[in-house]
């Protein structure tokens, strides 16, 4: 099954269907942000050119007194006058009287705080709202010049700036003062901007300010004059524009800056507003927008683990054991776990099972009867190989006139016929059953002088009692398999012990041998149906122990000391002889035993 499992196609899909949806969210978002971070910084731009033209308008007006003031008859009279002495007459006076008068007017016409005053060079005198004296004209030449001139001053830590308007007539004359007939100067200060500014903040702005390069910034009241200079410098970096909107990062932070330039003073107007305060309901619902995404694929990914959990698991399980099933296993079960269709679906399952491992265990051992029958009929007939090896033996012997050799040949051949073919009883003494193996071991020592053998057993074999035929065959296996393919001297050892509860017969050889591998392979090939490179007469141990003792009985393999194989023969030790003997065994295992 792929390893792509229904959860992670599940997931994958989930997450395949939300990544169009956050895609589209995204572009929707990104757009709908910069449109409206477009519109507002177009609206604050707007707002500052509104603003910015209500402050030239103001200063329009103020500039556009001195035209009206020229043309007042009593200001023309006023201009016309020439002294004699450096007093003024009673009619002059009623004259400055009536200007001041005039000018008191004009001065209060307007919301901002201005002073007006006129130079009469023909008399040498400056008439304001409250006053009437003389001024230096040296010092006017130097001060005339045209457009608004903007001076700095400090009142108290404030710095201030004092903006002036000379208008001269004739016009022709303003280079030249000296020849003018009247010089009338408008002047206010920066406070009157600041007034404007707090209004302007008042209506929601952040910190709107005046600024002119080479000559300062006219800030607002409540303004944060350190960020503004910061984000002076920063906006010093590129030239300014007329009107513009830029996107400045100060102190990082971001921030949207509108500039207005004003014509009339050559000051900008600048405002600025974080867009973290701009964008603060749309961050508020990306994130609620991000949350739900996430709660949504956790719950996806939840409702897929369940689908995983509850579907596919108890699927891929029912899979396995199908497979398992059809390996030949039916000791296999399905995990009955909750109340729902696969738990009555594995309970009905396993039932089944049950009732199939039955039968064919039924089946089976049938035809472990049919097989030890079969085993029966064998033992009563001679191995043609083995009988036929024996005959040629007596038969070089009596060519050669040794007599001695072919008696003891026969003899031993003789009892070894009679203990196969006169075997009926289930179990025989195993000093009996040792008695056959050495039989067969002096036959095979006639054969091949360089054979040896040693049979060693104890006490408690005395009174033991093991299926028949079952240490020959691997005495046999020894001899064919080990010894005869060996070219050096052989050497077969037999030994019996009582390990942990457990009877054990051991057979060794100094023969070819196997490694690891193949030893495993031949006892997992012990367990399973008999083919045609297992001996028959191996398996069949195998199987005839396990079928009359049990599970704890059987044979095993391992490789020997002396260089070749051991096979273990074990089963376990009837209560009355393993009570007697656990004691003897305690501590030791099979496998330790295997090993030597």
């Amino acid at each position: 099954m792929s390893k792509f499992n229904l959860f992670r196609k599940i997931v994958l899909f989930i997450f395949l269907m939300l990544i169009p949806i956050v895609g589209l969210y995204f572009y929707s978002n990104q757009t709908t942000t910069n449109v409206l971070s477009k519109e507002l910084s177009q609206s604050n731009t707007n707002q500052l050119v509104f603003f910015q033209n209500q402050v030239n308008t103001n200063i329009d007006i103020l500039a556009s007194w001195p035209n009206l003031l020229l043309h007042d008859p009593d200001i023309s009279s006023f201009r016309d006058i020439y002294l004699q002495d450096k007093y003024l007459n009673l009619d002059a006076i009623n004259l400055v009287k009536q200007i001041q008068t005039k000018l008191s007017i004009q001065e209060s016409s307007s919301n901002w705080r201005s002073h007006l005053a006129i130079y009469s060079p023909s008399l040498g005198r400056v008439v304001t709202e409250s006053d009437a004296g003389f001024y230096s004209p040296e010092e006017l030449a130097e001060d005339v010049k045209p457009g608004w001139q903007v001076t700095p001053y400090y009142e108290g830590s404030d710095r201030r700036f004092l903006f002036v308007w000379y208008s001269v007539a004739p016009y022709s004359t303003q280079h030249h003062t000296r020849k003018s007939n009247t010089v009338i100067k408008v002047e206010f200060d920066s406070t009157n901007i600041q007034d404007m500014l707090d209004r302007f903040k008042s209506d929601g702005r952040s910190d709107p300010f005046y600024y002119k390069p080479d000559s300062g910034v006219i800030y607002n009241r409540t303004a944060d004059q350190e960020l503004i200079n910061h984000m002076m410098a920063e906006l010093g970096r590129e030239p300014l524009e007329d009107v513009e909107n830029r996107v400045t990062e100060v102190e990082g932070k971001t921030y949207s800056v509108s500039i207005v330039l004003s014509e009339t003073t050559g000051w900008y107007l600048i405002d600025y507003i974080p867009l973290s305060d701009i964008m603060k309901t749309i961050h508020t619902s990306n994130r609620l927008f991000y949350i739900s995404i996430a709660a949504l694929l956790l719950m996806s990914c939840l409702a897929a683990y369940l689908l995983y959990s509850q579907v596919q698991v108890p699927i891929k399980q029912l899979v396995y054991v199908f497979r398992r099933l059809q390996a030949g296993d039916y000791g296999v079960r399905m995990k009955v776990a909750g109340r729902n269709e696969f738990s009555f679906l594995a309970t009905r399952f396993n039932s089944m099972v049950e009732q199939i491992q039955e039968l064919f265990e039924h089946v089976y051992m049938e035809k472990i009867h049919v097989r030890e029958a079969k085993l029966k009929q064998l033992q009563s007939q001679i191995n043609p190989h083995f009988f036929y090896n024996c005959f040629s033996f007596i038969t070089s012997m009596a060519k050669l006139r040794k007599y001695e050799a072919v008696v003891a040949m026969s003899h031993s051949l003789s009892r070894y016929f009679r203990y196969t073919t006169r075997q009926e009883r289930e179990l025989v003494p195993l000093p009996d059953e040792m008695e056959f193996v050495t039989h067969y071991l002096e036959i095979q020592q006639m054969r091949m002088r360089r054979l040896q053998y040693h049979l060693d057993l104890t006490e408690e074999a005395e009174g033991m009692e093991i299926p028949p035929l079952v240490i020959q065959p691997l005495v046999e296996n020894a001899v064919l398999h080990g010894i005869e393919p060996h070219s050096g001297d052989g050497e077969i050892r037999v030994t019996f012990r009582i390990v942990n509860g457990l009877a054990c017969i051991q057979v060794d050889d100094n023969g070819i041998g196997m490694n690891g591998q193949k030893l495993a392979e031949l006892e997992a090939r012990l367990n399973r149906p008999m083919d045609q490179e297992m001996g028959c007469g191996v398996w069949n141990v195998h199987q005839r122990m396990r079928l009359r003792y049990g599970e704890e009985a059987g044979l095993r393999f391992a490789a020997s000391p002396q260089g070749g194989v051991r096979a273990v023969l074990y089963w376990p030790l009837p209560e009355r002889l393993g009570i007697i003997n656990q004691s003897q065994g305690r501590g030791h295992r099979v496998d330790e035993y295997l090993i030597g």
